[in-house]
């Protein structure tokens, strides 16, 4: 036993008090950030608002403001709406379904929250005399009108492909809200489709399908179903926990002292970190998952540990300071290596990343301090008292010397059991190192919900609800009625439909083509001059030296866009070196994700790697074995390789959610792994081979290592049964992982020790 744990034991045990003021301290500033974190910023934000506030007032001054002229004129903006009501009919060009469409617009505009809609009869023509001819006739016009009318649409830039399907079976309704609704009511977007289904109920005889997405119905129904399911899934997942360590404890007072660490140490994380202010998903979904599975690894190892010792006769007191000197070694390196490992996310480039990083080092760091104080202050209290009862018949206890004989069998078939174990390990991180980044805007909603459903049909129908776009802006040598501008933005309109994935480019071009006559750019450029305003200044602002060109983008995720950007920017570079005055730039969420969160998850992926490469120096250092720290590897690395593969077979790419699993998981793998490795050098020192260190390693351990895993993989598997795509793959994976990581201290570790653990010969 180290001179650390001795003290550290001491410390917990003796100085009760000192222990209480300590809980009672973190718990009450825990305490507040739940309630209100600014009661103890303030005071910090006033001091940085005294000293920033020249600073903030030139940032927003009024010359920045008026620095451009501003227009009166409302731009038409295709891509700006907060809400998208998809229409499918056959009957839009016909006299009662334009009828009924345009009562549906009348019913959804008296709704409060809805500031303005856009639809096919609020386009404006092009027509050169003025906007006096609408696009859709009245419904007292003929058959023969109407169907001129669709062949106009048809032709129309801002219609064809943009507002009316190809086959012209499903328009779009495009819905601003008002800024009040948009952010305190909730139901702002459930109502649309109630107002359009009840306009056509006097249109019994048409044929309406109403369905509402875009951009907030989607979040809101991404937070309800992450509410819900976060919710709902973590209760039965911690019942499914408690139920299965109640099981294996046969003691519910030890279940409840084992369950008083991680609740406690999730507590004091999801408290403290409130100060920080953040906003950050990874944060609010991973983190306290991640604290609660760390402290109750750690937590059954020392209770375990603490129930033999009361059971071998010991006093409350004393078997709770003997439990934390023998097994507090492995938790403090346990903490050590995963808050290490998390901190290296820190270098990550995206910010994400990084607040994650720092957030995981101090859940750790929480979570050891509960475990260490909570568990052996509460041991050695009346709540200690049976602790012990029915240890002699716990489920894993009595049948531990027939898994023993598993270790029996590895041993003495050592080597081709490490054989395979490095080979297998090098052949699963080759497939798994196959795993493309990938992220998609349906990736965190349901599948069965209104907005994903009608937000596939209008990707089929439309070529993407989701706009991005290319930014044009040249310097102040250009003239506005340059026709190089034209020239310029013909070039990337070609770049753009050359890529099939990209969905009915518009820009100032369809707008020229549209008019009547042709000819080379420097003629049709002053065709400009005469469309309405609204519809030159959508896509052309000359006293801003700007202009753009938007284009549809399909829910296909960055991993089959990436290309795509990727060809198009080399375009535009192309482009950029034959117009030197010219700067172009590629813009919209689509291509923010392929830039961002793209290399949100690399700083994942790479972080976890140089996670993996410091545990195996800290385990190297702590244990003063480069032969310890080089066997650790295997272990913790076949694990996720393992899961890794298995996404590759299923055809999954790489996201977020799952790199982040990785990261939990590895903190559970090298948990185990250390706590097997600290007992087996406890005990290679008592005996005379390293077989039988091994052995007693196990006998010592292999308790805690069976329930640890049989209650954190039953807990998983019931998240497996969520409507959540993310949640469904979390759990899949952790329940992979942590499995899969029980056979490697069963299997592959005693193996490798038995070869490498030492230069003493086995018997």
């Amino acid at each position: 036993m180290s001179p650390l744990s001795t003290r550290l034991a001491a410390w917990s045990v003796r100085h009760r008090g000192l222990v209480w003021c300590l809980l009672l301290t973190l718990s009450a500033f825990a305490l507040l950030g739940h309630f209100d974190p600014r009661l103890v910023t303030y005071w910090f934000r006033q001091v940085a608002n005294d000293t920033s506030s020249d600073r903030y007032t030139a940032g927003t001054s009024k010359t920045d403001s008026a620095s451009e002229p501003t227009s009166k004129v409302q731009p038409i903006n295709l891509s700006a709406s907060d809400a998208v009501l998809v229409i499918e009919s056959p009957d839009i060009f016909t006299p009662r379904g334009t009828e009924a469409l345009r009562r549906v617009a009348e019913r959804i505009e008296e709704l409060p929250q809805v500031r303005r809609i856009l639809w096919m009869d609020r386009i404006p023509m092009l027509n050169i005399f003025g906007l006096s001819e609408p696009l859709l006739p009245k419904s007292t016009a003929s058959e023969a009108r109407f169907e001129a009318a669709r062949e106009k649409a048809m032709k129309h830039p801002l219609v064809a492909g943009q507002l009316l399907s190809d086959d012209g079976r499903t328009t779009l309704m495009l819905i601003t809200f008002d800024d009040f609704y948009l952010f305190t009511d909730a139901a702002a977007t459930s109502e649309l489709r109630q107002a359009a289904e009840e306009a056509v109920r006097e249109f019994p005889d048409g044929d309406f399908r109403f369905r509402v997405t875009g951009r907030i119905p989607a979040v809101l129904s991404a937070i309800a179903s992450h509410e819900a399911n976060q919710w709902k899934y973590q209760l039965i997942g911690y019942g499914v926990i408690f139920i299965m360590t109640l099981i294996l404890f046969r003691g519910l007072r030890a279940v409840i002292i084992v369950a008083l660490a991680p609740a406690l140490g999730v507590f004091w994380t999801t408290g403290i970190i409130r100060f920080f202010d953040y906003n950050n998903p990874l944060v609010d979904v991973i983190l306290p998952v991640l604290v609660s599975l760390v402290g109750l690894t750690d937590g059954v190892h020392l209770m375990v540990q603490i129930r033999k010792l009361r059971a071998a006769g010991m006093s409350r007191n004393a078997a709770a300071e003997e439990g934390l000197k023998q097994v507090g070694v492995a938790c403090f390196l346990t903490s050590l290596t995963t808050a290490v490992g998390f901190g290296s996310l820190m270098m990550a480039n995206s910010q994400w990343v990084q607040e994650f990083g720092w957030c995981s080092t101090i859940g750790v760091v929480l979570s050891f301090l509960a475990v260490v104080t909570v568990i052996p202050l509460a041991s050695s209290s009346w709540l200690g008292n049976a602790v012990h009862v029915g240890h002699q018949h716990g489920l894993i206890d009595r049948h531990l010397e027939r898994i023993g004989g598993v270790i029996s069998w590895v041993l003495r078939y050592r080597v081709p059991i490490a054989a395979v174990s490095v080979v297998s390990t090098i052949a699963l991180m080759s497939v798994g190192l196959t795993l493309k980044p990938d992220q998609r805007e349906t990736d965190g909603l349901p599948l069965q919900a209104e907005s994903t459903q009608a937000m596939l049909h209008v990707d089929k129908a439309f070529g993407g609800l989701e706009f991005s776009s290319v930014d044009i802006q040249w310097n102040e040598d250009v003239d506005p009625t340059s026709p190089e501008i034209l020239k310029v933005i013909m070039q990337v309109d070609d770049a753009l439909h050359s890529e099939p994935l990209i969905g009915h480019p518009l820009s100032m071009r369809n707008l020229i083509d549209a008019q009547p006559g042709s000819g080379p750019p420097e003629e049709r450029m002053s065709l400009m001059e005469l469309l309405p305003p609204q519809l030159k200044r959508a896509f052309f602002k000359p006293d801003r030296r700007q202009a753009n060109i938007s284009f549809r983008v399909q829910d296909l995720g960055i991993a089959t866009y990436g290309p795509v950007f990727e060809r198009i920017a080399e375009q535009l570079r192309a482009i950029e070196v034959e117009h030197p005055n010219f700067t172009l730039k590629l813009d919209g969420r689509a291509v923010w994700r392929w830039r961002n969160l793209y290399q949100i998850v690399v700083d994942l992926a790479s972080s976890l790697g140089s996670a993996a490469v410091i545990i195996l120096v800290i385990l190297t250092v702590v244990y003063r074995s480069v032969r310890l720290g080089l066997i650790s590897i295997i272990p913790n690395l076949f694990p996720l390789a393992l899961t890794a593969a298995y996404l590759v077979f299923a055809g999954y790419n790489l996201e977020i959610v799952m790199v982040c699993n990785f990261t939990v998981c590895l903190g559970i793998a090298v948990d185990d792994t250390i706590h097997f490795l600290t007992r087996f050098r406890e005990e290679r020192v008592h005996c005379d081979n390293d077989e039988e260190a091994i052995r007693r390693a196990f006998t010592g351990v292999g308790t805690a290592l069976i329930m640890t895993t049989a209650v954190l993989v039953a807990g998983f598997s019931i998240v497996t049964l969520s409507d959540s795509r993310d949640h469904r793959i979390f759990a899949t994976m952790g329940a992979i992982t942590i499995a899969a990581a029980l056979f490697c201290d069963l299997i592959f570790l005693p193996a490798l020790l038995s070869l490498f653990g030492s230069s003493k010969r086995s018997k």
